[in-house]
This record gives structure tokens, sequence and C-alpha cells, in this order.
């Protein structure tokens, strides 16, 4: 008799940075969404597919739960949130192990109530204390009827195994969903948006990366070689100053990461060039939002 086979979509849900982007690449073992020390970096619904023996995961990267600003694009970002657990089996809640915060409880109030809800704790590497755990454990028990409590190190790749076994139990069962060597939706254009996207988060200041976006104006495909023309926008021209830095050094930098990424995840010689372009109040324009994919 053969084992029973499993496969659903499961959202990954939580405050800005708590590690769901690192999460999603660990489990897929590829990088599809990108990552960053600085909050708020994910604005896509990410999908990436994971395929075992017995289970097809299909994991929805979401942006982090914006509680405290508004605006168009941020209202866009929440509202992708609320569509992407309107379609799942279950739910991944991402928090950093020994911390349940106010924000933390704001996102617990969006959760749907019908529907498996895990609590995955991350970082647990960096909480040594096995007492502060078990207080962290109850309290997160007493806060939310969570399904399972599962302690993960996404960094470290620590319980990343246990995680998916009990995971899997939530899954109905059925066929898959997508093909076994299906990796992610994201067409490689969406990619290499979001690679350059990483760079400007990891070389640029504090403030910078919030007031861009990144914009594909052409994707070349000639079998294992790929021509790519990007416009990075900014709000200002003082940005512009800062992004392509003395000389057009810091845009080399940031061109010249993002194509040997592209390179490594594409498995392709790369050829990109990138520009910058001030358009002011992009982030509020909807026509904008959605040429980029922000809907």
């Amino acid at each position: 008799m053969s084992e029973v086979f499993r496969a659903g979509f499961v959202a990954i849900v939580g405050r800005p940075n708590v590690g769901k982007s690192t999460l999603l690449n660990r489990i897929i073992g590829q990088k599809i969404s990108i990552t960053s020390r600085k909050a708020q970096t994910t604005r896509h619904r990410v999908m990436g597919v994971r395929t075992e023996a017995n289970a097809q995961f299909v994991f929805v990267d979401t942006p982090g739960f914006q509680t405290r600003h508004g605006g168009v694009m941020n209202e866009a970002m929440n509202r992708s949130v609320r569509q992407s657990l309107s379609a799942t089996e279950a739910v991944l809640m991402v928090v950093e192990a020994g911390r349940l915060g106010n924000a933390d409880k704001q996102v617990l109030e969006l959760l749907p109530r019908d529907r498996p809800v895990l609590l995955v704790a991350n970082k647990a590497d960096q909480l040594k204390d096995k007492t502060a755990m078990l207080e962290f454990l109850k309290a997160a028990s007493e806060a939310y009827a969570f399904a399972e409590i599962v302690p993960v190190s996404a960094k470290q790749g620590t319980g990343i195994d246990e995680l998916l076994r009990t995971l899997a139990g939530y899954l109905p069962e059925g066929q898959p969903l997508f093909g076994e060597d299906d990796y992610t939706d994201q067409t490689e254009r969406v990619l290499a948006a979001e690679l350059i996207r990483e760079k400007l988060f990891r070389l640029c200041g504090e403030e910078i990366p919030y007031a861009t976006a990144v914009g594909i104006d052409k994707f070349e495909e000639e079998g294992r070689f790929r021509r790519i023309f990007a416009t990075i926008l900014v709000d200002r021209d003082s940005q512009k100053a800062i992004v392509i830095g003395k000389g057009g050094e810091k845009l080399k930098q940031i061109s010249t990461q993002a194509r040997l990424d592209m390179e490594r995840l594409f498995d392709a010689k790369v050829y990109l060039e990138v520009w910058v372009k001030v358009k002011g109040g992009w982030s509020d324009d909807v026509r904008v939002l959605k040429s980029l994919g922000i809907e």
C-alpha cells in the first residue's frame, strides 16, 4: 500500500524583520525572497515550492504586516497578506524566540481562526537560556491557540526538518500542485528586480532603500545568457546622488553584486545595465505600483 501524499499552500506571516524571507530561502534551498537586516524588505507575495517523497509544500512569503504606517503602497502590502491567508491550508506565524511583543500580537489578531496556525520561534539559537525559552513557550501558548510551536534557526538551518515533518500533517491529501523540479512561481524578470533591490538595502543608508523601487525595462534570454536593463526609481535628486555614489562607484557595486547573484540563480551569464531615475511620489502612484507588481 502506497503512503498518502499531501500537498497544500502555507502562508508565512509575521511582523517585519523576524526572518520570514530567510526561512523561506532556507526551506527552498534557493534565494527567491530578498533578505536584509532592515525591516520591511519584502513587497510582493513570493511563492516557494518544496517537494518531498510524501508531501509538497507551497509556501507564500508575505510582506510583513505594516501596522504603523499608511500610504498606498503599505495598504496594498497589507491587502496582499490578507489575500494570501484566505487561500492557504495552514499558516506559519514567525516570531523571534523569546519575544512576543505588541507588534506580534497585532498580527495574531489578523490571523484566520478557521485554519491551523503554527508558531515558528525563529533565531532559537540566540536564546541560550532554557528557562527563558520555557517561559516564552508558556506565554505564547497563553496568547494564542497555536496548533504547534516549533523552535528553529532559519539562518543556521536547525529545526527545519522538524518543522516540515510537523507541518506535513496539516496539509490535505492530494496530488502535487507543481512539478517536482519547480521551486518558485516568480519569473526570472521579477527575481532580477528583487535581487537589485536587495543590494540597495544592503549597500545604501538607512532611509534610501525604502524610497526606491526597481523596474525591469528589458529582459532578453538567449540560451544560457541573459541581457537585462533595469531602472531604480527614487523620490528625489539627493537620493539619486546617493545611489549612484561618487564617480558611480555605489551603483557599480549594486549592479555587480546583483549580477553575480543572478548568474548563480539563473545558471547563466548575465549582462546587466542599471539606471537611476527620479520620480517623486512613486510609492503613492497606483499606476507605478501596478507596473512594479505591487497591487
